[in-house]
């Protein structure tokens, strides 16, 4: 058990990035429906988790993360779920092939329901409003109404997520996650677009892998190529609704937020001595600490060792968002760091923070170009540095939206208005998506190739 801790232990501690409820009977009463409700996620998966990104942190498996930046209410459905879930899917089986490892695929899904935001207030013309939050604390619509926290929106966002931890158990062992399945709709995208070419010989590769392991008496339906883990993850910024969910597990004695698998804290939260740092610190689920161009790595240090003082491989997983343009300069002093102390934790590039702009249309956007260029200078800045790159980080969508520009379809900013759907930062569509999964899966190629050659020259001179 955690020195000095309680589920609520954090209640006592400053606290930013909440809303104030003005009904506090109210706000009990569903405190205390959640904590009577059955667990979404099981702190046995939670380890499994932990152990697989120890694995990632070890070099030898890689973090696929993503999903919505901020789950809807009124968009929940089957269909939008399961889209989702089979882009990731499409993804991973793009990565497995290059990176010759396991992929861990994490969706942002089952409780991404609350936003930290820049101010407590909008304002639109003359009128301002508590700011949107997040679906389990608020509504969208601009007026007075909509923006007043409700405490019953927690109940709604639990069982939402139950529903979808439902689906996205049934698609992951019930036949959905067939690799010969997955791999045919990767071949059906790569025919279909402009980027035929780039991603025809991969594809063509993989095809030929699948037919010698059947050639090989391997049979596609067996359950190692008939299922897959998948697990979920979300912000822990609400924290009522994450204490309520908090359980002890019975064969270890030890605290798990059963909200979902991984939990992370943002750049907004992250703060030693507050709420959010106390509350992460005493339940045993695999944590992730975004890591911005602005971190003091004095304090990340210690919070590090807040959280995980026992260096457990897989326990913290640092997610750096930088930019595109700054990240050369601002990452490799927290490669650095962490190095020196003697930390062992997941590297994860999360591309998509650090390169939103405003379009000319005045549309919130993110450049493909930019998120890629990122994902490639993080590669190339932990390969200078002997250090592993274990893991991605993605707001992406399984849906035909318009709200990133550029890739192989060729996003305009006059085109962000056709289909821009999000309830507030631009995800990657599917294709985009997709296609970026292929072209890191050619810088993964190629890292590996590099490092056969720079062992088979180290056996050989030794």
């Amino acid at each position: 058990m955690t020195k000095n801790w309680t589920p609520d232990s954090w209640r006592s501690m400053p606290i930013r990035q909440v809303p104030t409820y003005p009904d506090e009977a109210k706000l009990a009463s569903v405190e205390a429906e959640l904590r009577d409700l059955p667990p979404l996620v099981f702190a046995g998966e939670a380890r499994r988790l932990k152990k697989q990104l120890g694995e990632v942190a070890n070099g030898n498996a890689f973090l696929l993360q993503g999903g919505d930046c901020a789950e809807s209410f009124a968009e929940f459905h089957a269909d939008k779920i399961r889209d989702t879930f089979r882009v990731l899917l499409q993804m991973s089986v793009a990565l497995t092939f290059a990176a010759s490892c396991p992929i861990v695929k994490v969706g942002r899904m089952a409780g991404q329901y609350a936003k930290p935001r820049s101010s407590d207030t909008e304002t639109k013309g003359d009128e301002s409003l508590p700011s949107y939050r997040g679906d389990i604390i608020n509504g969208i619509d601009f007026n007075e109404a909509a923006r007043v926290p409700d405490p019953e929106r927690m109940i709604k966002g639990y069982a939402q997520a139950s529903s979808t931890l439902n689906l996205l158990r049934a698609f992951a062992q019930g036949g959905y996650a067939n690799l010969k399945k997955v791999h045919q709709w990767n071949l059906d995208f790569v025919g279909g677009g402009e980027a035929v070419e780039k991603y025809q010989d991969m594809a063509d590769r993989i095809d030929e892998a699948m037919a010698f392991m059947q050639a090989c008496g391997i049979n596609p339906n067996s359950k190692a190529l008939n299922s897959t883990d998948f697990y979920v993850s979300h912000e822990a910024l609400l924290l009522r609704y994450e204490e309520a969910l908090t359980r002890v597990d019975s064969t270890t004695g030890d605290w798990y937020d059963t909200s979902g698998h991984m939990l992370w804290i943002g750049d907004r939260t992250r703060i030693l001595g507050e709420a959010h740092v106390e509350f992460l610190r005493g339940i045993q689920n695999p944590i992730g600490l975004k890591v911005g161009p602005t971190t003091d790595l004095d304090e990340l240090v210690k919070i590090i060792d807040e959280i995980n003082p026992e260096d457990e491989a897989g326990r913290i997983t640092l997610i750096c968002r930088m930019g595109a343009d700054i990240i050369e300069d601002k990452l490799p002093a927290v490669i650095k760091r962490i190095e020196e102390e003697g930390k062992t934790v997941v590297w994860s590039s999360d591309p998509m923070h650090g390169n939103t702009i405003s379009a000319s249309n005045g549309f919130k956007t993110r450049p493909f170009e930019n998120v890629l260029a990122e994902i490639r200078r993080f590669f190339r800045i932990h390969r200078s540095m002997g250090t592993y790159a274990g893991g991605v980080h993605f707001e992406m969508t399984g849906q035909d939206v318009t709200e990133c520009t550029g890739g192989a379809e060729a996003i305009t900013d006059e085109k962000l208005a056709d289909r821009y759907r999000t309830h507030c930062d631009p995800r990657l569509n599917a294709s985009q998506s997709l296609e970026l999964a292929f072209l890191i899966a050619e810088g993964l190629k190629e890292e590996r190739d590099e490092r056969a050659k720079e062992a088979k020259k180290a056996a050989a001179a030794s």
